[in-house]
């Protein structure tokens, strides 16, 4: 295998992931999961920022692809991490509790274990 055919592989695959990211910002939530389980409720994503965040990721994968060859790779990553940042700053609050929100340690009532004198 030789060294230039890896950007191209970095690129199909980030292009891939840029139109999941893509197919589900447009399609409805209840299509994939019916219900969801939590108990408490969840963050709602800013579904633009989710596309932008996809076409963000797309434009980098075309910069892989493109190579050095490429008049446009350039503009294509300042495009990508214009988008990828937007993105990024609608979907705050989601990415947040999606990475730090663990739940409550205990699921019972916290008796107090102090013996009554």
């Amino acid at each position: 295998m030789r060294i230039e055919i890896i950007p191209l592989i970095i690129g199909a695959i980030l292009g891939l992931i840029g139109l999941g990211l893509l197919f589900d910002a447009w399609t409805p939530d209840d299509i994939i999961v019916r219900r969801d389980r939590r108990r408490t409720p969840r963050a709602e994503r800013h579904r633009g920022g989710e596309a932008a965040i996809g076409l963000g990721i797309m434009c980098m994968a075309a910069a892989f692809l493109g190579r050095d060859t490429w008049n446009y790779s350039i503009v294509a990553v300042i495009a990508g991490s214009v988008l990828m940042l937007y993105g990024v700053l609608r979907n705050f609050r989601y990415l947040g509790e999606a990475i730090s929100h663990r739940g409550p340690l205990r699921r019972r009532e916290v008796v107090s274990e102090k013996p009554d004198q």
